[in-house]
């Protein structure tokens, strides 16, 4: 069973924030998973369909693998490097602002043939 993986670095959305829409499309076959991005409206959802758009086209292209027959096997959003900003406050004093990152990494894997469960 061959596995296919893709990954986003350092997307501008906390891994709080995309670990909600990860969850979402975990174990979903990928048109399901597709089609349930393009209707929520996160910010990390375009980013997320993106790279499983990205793993798909990689399946299809490198492993002659028919994009139908792949689902979600893993896909986790990971912490990224977080960018300090800082904002002057009154009486020459500073407030840190952290502007969080995330790695999103995507699994895909073909469906098993057959239907026959258990032994």
């Amino acid at each position: 069973m061959v596995e296919v993986t893709a990954r986003v670095t350092r997307v501008r959305v906390s891994p709080r924030k995309a670990r909600l829409v990860v969850d979402m499309v975990r174990g979903r076959d990928v048109a399901e998973a597709l089609g349930l991005l393009q209707f929520t409206p996160n910010k990390a959802a375009l980013d997320v369909s993106r790279v499983i758009k990205s793993a798909r086209a990689s399946a299809e292209n490198n492993h002659d693998i028919d994009p139908e027959d792949l689902y979600v096997k893993a896909i986790y959003a990971d912490d990224g490097p977080t960018y300090k900003r800082f904002k002057p406050r009154a009486r020459g004093r500073v407030n840190e602002i952290l502007k969080r990152t995330c790695h999103v990494t995507v699994v895909l894997a073909e469906k098993e043939k057959g239907g026959s469960r258990g032994a």
